[in-house]
């Protein structure tokens, strides 16, 4: 997907992201019905990243996997939205 263009789902997917600083669960973006290989896609190209949180619930703690949005997912979404503002959060915060 490097030099492939972005489609549409990898545009959403990065909106998606946009609104969620701190990354989203890969298992909440599965159920928005986003496809793991649109996520890994956007991983490969450099436009987003994962990481593991761990999180202890009742007890017990889990590793988590999220995907965040990298500066070039951000410039890339810039460049596709066009007519909107970007969702892109102020630099000073």
């Amino acid at each position: 997907m490097a030099t492939e263009p972005l489609t549409e789902r990898h545009r959403q997917l990065l909106e998606v992201l946009a609104i969620a600083p701190r990354g989203r669960d890969v298992n909440a973006l599965l159920t928005l019905g986003f496809k793991l290989e649109t996520m890994a896609d956007l991983v490969q190209s450099g436009q987003g990243t994962v990481r593991a949180e761990t999180v202890e619930e009742i007890g017990s703690k889990i590793e988590v996997p999220l995907v965040e949005i990298t500066d070039a997912g951000w410039r890339s979404l810039e460049g596709l939205t066009t007519r909107r503002r970007s969702p892109r959060p102020p630099e000073d915060q």
